[in-house]
């Protein structure tokens, strides 16, 4: 059956407004072999002002990730928001999947945006991207903020830290890339400490056919 209305898109629609309204512009770069990025960029970037990207971490594409914190930067930062490769509308053909590809084409859109430094902040699987920039481009990346980002986690802090544990990596994508309202609570279960009381099925389903059901091949 059609959707007659779609909650999601509609909340969609209103944060790419609130980016627009916030000094962002949405541009989408070629970096060729088969590879597509898109990104919030200033409307107009003042080259005596720093630089601070914004790597978001699974789930929806970047603006659902940074939407309340893009007000609190613009004053200080030229802003640039990417979506990483097969979240929004960034993708690539090739058959990488590494977070270590991720940063190489995170960093491959910026020089096409003639940025050459700048600070980065990664949250969650973002961190992992941010982490892999700072290694990779020694020169380019000034400050790195991670959050919610265990890119330090060894075997040895299995027994004090509370982790989930899978088996496949299939069974990762199930938790990752939920594609059923249950899944989507277990995830949701997992990632927050204080989880929402009540999400309706038929909201879940919803982001779920907008956010989650191309990225199926994210992980492969």
């Amino acid at each position: 059956m059609t959707r007659c209305f779609s909650f999601v898109a509609a909340q969609d629609s209103y944060y790419r407004y609130c980016f627009k309204r916030a000094g962002l512009k949405s541009s989408t770069t070629n970096l060729g072999d088969g590879t597509v990025m898109h990104c919030w960029i200033p409307k107009m970037h003042n080259p005596s002002t720093p630089t601070l990207l914004l790597i978001h971490g699974f789930g929806a594409n970047a603006m659902w990730q940074f939407h309340g914190l893009i007000p609190h930067f613009m004053s200080t930062f030229n802003v640039y928001v990417p979506d990483l490769l097969f979240f929004g509308e960034s993708y690539t053909t090739r058959a990488e999947r590494s977070e270590s590809f991720q940063a190489q084409c995170v960093m491959s859109l910026m020089e096409a945006q003639n940025v050459a430094k700048m600070d980065v902040f990664g949250l969650s699987y973002g961190g992992f991207v941010a982490y892999s920039m700072a290694a990779q481009f020694k020169e380019r990346v000034g400050r790195v903020a991670l959050g919610c980002a265990g890119v330090c986690f060894e075997e040895k802090d299995e027994g004090s830290i509370k982790v989930f544990k899978v088996t496949t990596a299939e069974e990762a994508v199930s938790i990752l890339l939920p594609q059923t309202p249950e899944k989507v609570r277990e995830m949701v279960r997992l990632s927050f400490y204080k989880p929402p009381p009540s999400m309706p099925s038929f909201f879940l389903k919803d982001f779920i056919e907008d956010m989650y059901r191309v990225r199926s091949n994210v992980i492969s």
